[in-house]
């Protein structure tokens, strides 16, 4: 909802009144503006706080799956293309006593566009035309815990609201029954993932568990705690459910205003309607088998990775609004070449399996594949076989959603070191992503202690030279 017509009452004349009768009318609570402004919220709290929201302009894109690679890939050895690091190999870095470390891995042209993508994802290469590949992105520290954080929220010193969560707040969901926001088998730490401030119905909900052979073992859905009641039928339970709510309505009518009984009251019934939901969404038994290879769901390597995209492949066509694909163990400061390997081989077919899977079916074009990590790698090697953080440049890529295809925006320095091009920050990715979803970083806001907070805070410029 805009509140920026009468969050601040004292700045509006209403018509044919002086500004004084204008605040004497409005302070009565009887002004155009006050009834007006209580008739939208009344409106909007009748349809639920997860109720689908107009954008504030035309969107490119509706919902967004984020694959989100825990613990820092290497951007020179996966996207971003230095031949002078090849050529210097072996010599003295010009940043402390490190020596060079070019790539183990050739870089090619693919696609029409020419884009050079690493030998490590020869599946995802394929559709270099759909990918826009940055490769300008720094963010403010080189340490795991707070550059995911920023990542996420926006903020690594605060508890804010995660991405997930202001989109949902922004443009509410298109399916009451599940989550507008979810996050397959999440690591460790809530905030990622949380809405903080935001009312709790926002926040993300995670779906299995940090376990990177669960899925391969056969589970045909991820986890969901609590799903199923094995005590009470359907009709028992909306019983109970309509009790417990009645007292919590109560409460609520006694304290006139009580965010947290709100989200509890919006959470209860939420979960109710997901029992009947989920377990369809997150079965994949359905799924013909020319969808499951296109995957490589019965693969060893890549089954994994393969049931989570093929999830939220699902999860985005049954309306869910913002999709986390978590997957971990990139932090390669030894090991770089083998481990690079195994990790690109676990997820190389599975994302162009859903990049192809979303073509088919007509959905990628309103749906934001985003594919980064927290940070990425310096060009000087470390202990001989791996490579050190690096904040000041490292490469994402998107997909879909209103971006250019075949696109390489920014660039790094000869080594790959430090963004020096069409710089992207973490506030500038996160603007542009709400660009897309046709939400306005600025007018984004929330209210709380006393000031309007946003995503972006006072920063964030949208890069305009993605946008398709």
């Amino acid at each position: 909802m805009n509140t920026d017509s009468f969050r601040h009452p004292e700045s509006a004349i209403l018509p044919g009144m002086t500004r004084r009768q204008s605040l004497q009318t409005l302070s009565s609570g009887f002004g155009y503006l006050a009834f007006s402004a209580l008739s939208t919220m009344a409106a909007e709290k009748a349809a639920g706080p997860l109720a689908p929201r107009q954008p504030h302009f035309a969107p490119r894109a509706k919902r967004v799956i984020f694959l989100a690679m825990q613990g820092a890939p290497s951007h020179v050895d996966t996207f971003d293309h230095k031949p002078l690091l090849t050529r210097d190999h072996g010599k003295p870095s010009s940043r402390g006593n490190a020596t060079l470390l070019g790539s183990p891995f050739d870089f090619a042209p693919h696609g029409q566009s020419g884009l050079m993508i690493s030998s490590l994802f020869p599946q995802l290469a394929a559709h270099a035309d759909d990918l826009c590949l940055i490769n300008s992105m720094h963010t403010d520290l080189p340490n795991h815990p707070q550059a995911t954080t920023q990542m996420h929220t926006g903020n690594f010193q605060f508890v804010r609201p995660s991405l997930g969560a202001w989109t949902l707040y922004g443009l509410g969901t298109e399916n009451d029954s599940l989550p507008g926001f979810i996050t397959l088998a999440p690591p460790s730490g809530a905030q990622n993932y949380g809405s903080a401030f935001l009312p709790a119905i926002y926040q993300g909900t995670p779906v299995g568990r940090e376990v990177r052979n669960r899925f391969a073992r056969g589970a045909d859905q991820s986890p969901v705690s609590n799903l199923s009641n094995a005590k009470l039928s359907p009709e028992l339970q909306r019983v109970q459910l309509d009790f417990v709510n009645g007292l919590n309505r109560a409460k609520l009518a006694q304290d006139l205003h009580h965010p947290e009984v709100e989200g509890v009251i919006e959470s209860f019934e939420l979960a109710f309607r997901m029992q009947d939901e989920v377990p369809q969404v997150l079965d994949l038994s359905a799924e013909p088998e020319s969808v499951k290879k296109l995957y490589g769901i019965d693969e060893e390597n890549t089954g994994a990775f393969a049931r989570q995209c093929l999830s939220a492949r699902r999860l985005a066509e049954a309306g869910v609004r913002f999709i986390q694909v978590n997957h971990g163990n990139w932090d390669h400061h030894s090991n770089l070449k083998d481990g690079l390997e195994q990790n690109c081989g676990e997820i190389d077919k599975p994302i162009a399996g859903l990049i192809a899977d979303l073509k088919q079916r007509d959905l990628l074009k309103d749906t934001l594949i985003v594919w980064a990590g927290e940070f990425g790698r310096t060009p000087h090697g470390q202990g001989g076989n791996g490579r050190d953080h690096n904040n000041k440049g490292y490469s994402i890529w998107m997909a879909g959603g209103g971006v250019k295809g075949g696109l390489r925006y920014g660039s790094t320095d000869d080594h790959g070191y430090q963004a020096v091009e069409d710089k992207m920050h973490i506030h500038d990715w996160h603007a542009t992503m709400l660009h897309l979803l046709g939400l306005d970083h600025e007018r984004l806001t929330y209210r709380y202690a006393g000031r309007d907070f946003r995503l972006t805070d006072v920063h964030g410029s949208v890069a305009k030279g993605i946008l398709a």
